[in-house]
């Protein structure tokens, strides 16, 4: 049976809709600042558009980025994960994004919270888990809830903790708090948890690591990341 086409009832091209969402999702602009972009491109819609297709192919997109690695990560024999939480405020009041990075700097999962106790650590350790298999080491920083989520899974003689020792989830948050800064924070914690999600998918997809290659080769590998974009969800 043929998978139906996301993006039948549309009167926009295909092209336009995923262009949209790689400006707003993967760059840090806002609205407006994407819908002036496309109109120098001769390509006139408001800013509502482009929050109305972010909202409904950009987790499509993700899940399908999504879908297309599993696979492959779970065959890793070697698997290093780094957790680590970041605070992000929602209507004044303190929420946790939970993130897990691979050792070759994929996102593998992100889950915000109320908390940062142990039942919120062990339900993002299960969820993470539950898609990608258990890593051969576990790196964390020093909070306890850790330590007690292991405990219950049967895994923390896989914890390691130590100073500078997680730079490589720290690091990540970075990209999300440009993306913060320019969105002027979020409202309601099911946008963040679903935003978080979405931009995870696109920062794996794209993040070619340019500090690794020789410029020949990231120019390959770029043109490549943006080749499988304009393949997603087609029909």
């Amino acid at each position: 049976m043929a998978k139906p086409n996301p993006f039948r009832y549309f009167k926009a091209s295909p092209e336009i809709i995923r262009l949209t969402v790689m400006m707003y999702v993967r760059f840090p602009l806002p609205l407006r600042n994407v819908e002036d972009l496309l109109h120098e491109r001769g390509i006139e819609i408001s800013h509502e558009t482009v929050r109305f297709w972010w909202n409904r192919f950009g987790p499509m997109f993700a899940s399908e980025i999504r879908k297309n690695r599993v696979s492959r990560m779970r065959s890793f024999s070697n698997w290093r994960w780094h957790l680590d939480e970041v605070f992000v405020k929602i209507n004044g009041e303190t929420h946790y994004l939970w993130r897990a990075v691979d050792h070759e700097g994929e996102i593998l999962e992100s889950y915000v919270t109320k908390r940062r106790n142990r039942k919120a650590a062990l339900k993002f350790l299960r969820k993470s888990m539950k898609r990608y298999g258990r890593p051969e080491i576990i790196v964390t920083d020093k909070l306890r809830s850790y330590g007690a989520a292991m405990k219950v899974i049967g895994n923390a003689g896989r914890q390691e903790t130590g100073r500078w020792r997680n730079n490589r989830a720290e690091n990540f948050h970075l990209p999300f708090r440009r993306r913060e800064r320019a969105m002027l924070r979020f409202r309601k914690m099911r946008c963040l948890q679903k935003f978080a999600a979405v931009h995870s998918s696109v920062h794996n997809h794209f993040n070619q690591e340019r500090h690794l290659y020789s410029r020949d080769n990231f120019k390959i590998n770029r043109s490549a990341a943006l080749s499988e974009w304009r393949q997603l969800c087609s029909a």
